[in-house]
């Protein structure tokens, strides 16, 4: 794609990437490896790249300490033979400590490793995000507390929107992180082009107003694009997409600061709610979710995607027949605050201090050794949670997509009965798309999620 490969060496010229703000696994079940459109991230696998370290493996020094790792599909930490490199380069520094790994997917991966805790049987390290490590098993007490990785350098060197996620509301660190990504949404460029769209938003930054995401819809439809977008509500899949549409678009949230209470009956987001359901071109659409959506973007149907990512331009390249341009979803303020994912590690406490002193060990040599943690980082295919420069100088698209990370909102998935929150949101979207009054339907979500949060406060 032409315009594409200009725009991207364009970018990957100027841009520094910043943000303001196991022995091996041959042991392990290699379970399917997934996407998950259920979870927030879009996960995918990309290639990863094996670290090369040229030194002398340092001499067993007797004993040896056996401990599991279970990662989520999370990029390549998916795949065997990238987490076969990584654990080898962790093995020539630290030879005594046998790692093997466990492989979940998102559709089992959670029912896995409940049943290994009922067991007595938790794995020592775990990979997965915030909403896991801390809201749900940290929060019941079943993690060990990582306050003691969290030095003075890591904590001014870790970003403070990831840091925030990563602890829970008494302070405590229930995950060390490793990488992080932030959701955008997209639009086929070639039809707003021909539509004489273009003009409404800024290509280069990748963001634009709410009134001119309007006017374009407007512009779209006009070109005889019947459907340019849809709020995809069949299910939870892909949330993330509706949940920053509706909250940019006049500066509304979700949650409160400290990530106790629903925020989203704000004036804010019923006005944003409101201005979708009068939108032509944009319906509610309750027999897809983001996954299905994604489907309609690439094959022409839809011209806008509010359920995008980097690993869904990478997953989806070769059946792409347009230009995919990533934005930001529109606001008043000329601030999006986007949702973001945040992956990294936590440990079960399984009574063994030598098995937790060494998952705290590779903890530190995967995410903060600085010869290491650029691949580690790099077989996510995300970015890091510390500034490394631009890790992907070499990768047009990963330096494209980096532009957003500046733009990674509040991470409020860590609250208080999130799981039933979730439901509760898309069967308020499906409500408002069959004519419930919006206020009606928003008041009775915020009353459901704030009786699911409160029930989780008290337990």
């Amino acid at each position: 794609m032409k315009y594409r490969k200009i725009l991207a060496m364009a970018l990957s010229c100027v841009m520094a990437f910043s943000l303001a703000a196991c022995g091996n696994s041959g042991g392990g079940k290699n379970a399917d490896k997934k996407e998950d459109t259920q979870k927030e991230d879009g996960n995918t696998q990309a290639e990863g790249e094996e670290p090369s370290d040229e030194g002398e493996a340092p001499a067993a020094s007797g004993d040896s300490t056996d401990i599991t790792l279970w990662t989520y599909p999370i990029g390549n930490w998916g795949d065997s033979a990238t987490v076969d490199g990584l654990i080898a380069s962790f093995n020539k520094a630290h030879p005594d400590i046998n790692v093997t790994v466990e492989y979940l997917d998102y559709t089992n991966g959670d029912d896995q490793i409940n049943t290994a805790i009922e067991g007595g049987k938790a794995p020592d390290l775990v990979m997965e995000g915030p909403e896991r490590l801390v809201a749900n098993w940290g929060a019941k007490g079943l993690m060990v507390d990582l306050s003691d990785l969290w030095t003075d350098e890591a904590k001014g060197a870790i970003y403070e929107s990831v840091q925030n996620a990563c602890k829970n509301n008494d302070g405590v660190f229930y995950e060390y992180p490793l990488c992080m990504t932030a959701h955008t949404m997209a639009i086929n460029r070639d039809i707003f082009e021909k539509a004489d769209a273009l003009q409404y938003l800024d290509e280069e930054k990748g963001t634009w107003t709410t009134e001119n995401f309007q006017k374009a819809v407007e512009a779209v439809v006009a070109s005889g694009q019947a459907q340019v977008a849809a709020v995809y509500c069949g299910g939870q899949g892909g949330d993330q997409g509706t949940r920053a549409l509706v909250n940019n678009l006049y500066g509304g949230t979700f949650t409160n600061p400290e990530h106790t209470e629903y925020t989203a009956g704000s004036d804010e987001n019923l006005k944003a709610l409101e201005l979708l359901k009068g939108t032509e071109g944009i319906t509610f659409d309750a027999s897809i979710q983001g996954g299905d959506e994604i489907n309609l973007f690439c094959n022409g149907t839809l011209a806008m995607a509010f359920c995008w990512n980097v690993s869904q331009e990478k997953n989806n390249a070769e059946n792409l027949s347009f230009d995919v341009l990533p934005m930001a979803y529109p606001t008043e303020s000329g601030d999006p605050q986007l949702c973001g994912g945040i992956w990294g590690f936590g440990i079960f406490d399984n009574g063994d201090a030598a098995k937790i002193e060494a998952a705290k060990t590779f903890i530190d040599f995967m995410a903060n050794d600085e010869a290491q943690v650029v691949e580690s980082v790099k077989a996510s295919s995300y970015w890091p949670v510390k500034d490394l420069g631009n890790i992907y100088e070499d990768d047009a698209l990963m330096t494209e997509y980096s532009k957003f990370i500046p733009f990674m909102g509040d991470y409020y998935q860590v609250v208080g009965g999130w799981a039933e929150a979730r439901t509760a949101w898309w069967n308020m979207l499906q409500k408002i798309g069959t004519g419930t009054d919006v206020k009606e339907a928003v008041d009775e979500f915020v009353s459901t999620a704030n009786a699911a949060a409160a029930g989780a406060a008290a337990q």
